[in-house]
């Protein structure tokens, strides 16, 4: 029975790069299947080697690791992505899960606790360096207030389903200029500017 687990890595700085793979390769039951320096490689050769497991970079040159994960999710399925990085702000780390990604840590992480992590994503886990948990944690806790009225956040709610303007419009029994008019509300009061901004801070604040 083959019990090892086999990692790549997606990581633009050689020095990170080559430490990550020297790391899990002299570490017995790990190996590193592959290395890349960008997302595009990634998404371009992963699919065909099946690891399972994907430290992935966030700041990358090209497309993002974010956008990457996001790709590369539905076509393996089985993989556990664990983004490394060194931004813990809120929006990255909400973005990066709705991506698909299953553990995140900061790249100051120590090489043992890279390694728990690795494993507790095997065991179906999804491991989070302690600060970003904090911040995951405070933000169920704490709820940001729904400044929307009762009409705007039942507008807001139709976006949240997909609905443009005219449907809503519709099934509101209202004028489209009426719709428009509360969705520029909702957007000042939410400090959006589009309406996928708008839908992600109705998840991210639980409006809806």
């Amino acid at each position: 029975m083959n019990n090892m687990i086999y990692v790549a890595i997606v990581e633009d700085d050689t020095e990170i790069r080559e430490s990550l793979s020297m790391i899990i390769d002299s570490t017995p039951g790990y190996s590193c299947k592959q290395v890349f320096s960008n997302a595009e490689d990634a998404v371009a050769q992963l699919s065909q080697e099946d690891p399972d497991v994907v430290l992935m970079d966030i700041e990358l040159p090209g497309i993002s690791g974010i956008a990457a994960v996001s790709k590369l999710k539905p076509v393996l399925p089985d993989t556990d992505f664990i983004m490394l990085t060194v931004r813990d702000d809120d929006s990255t780390v909400f973005d990066a899960i709705c991506a698909g990604a299953t553990g995140y840590m900061l790249k100051n992480t120590p090489p043992n606790i890279l390694l728990q992590a690795i494993d507790e994503v095997q065991v179906g886990g999804s491991p989070m360096s302690r600060s970003i948990a904090r911040k995951v944690l405070a933000s169920f806790q704490k709820p940001e207030p729904n400044p929307l009225s009762e009409r705007e956040t039942e507008i807001l709610r139709h976006l949240c389903e997909g609905h443009n303007y005219r449907v809503i419009a519709d099934k509101l029994f209202v004028s489209g200029h009426t719709v428009r008019t509360h969705i520029k509300n909702i957007y000042q009061k939410l400090h959006v500017s589009s309406r996928a901004e708008a839908v992600r801070r109705a998840i991210e604040d639980r409006i809806v």
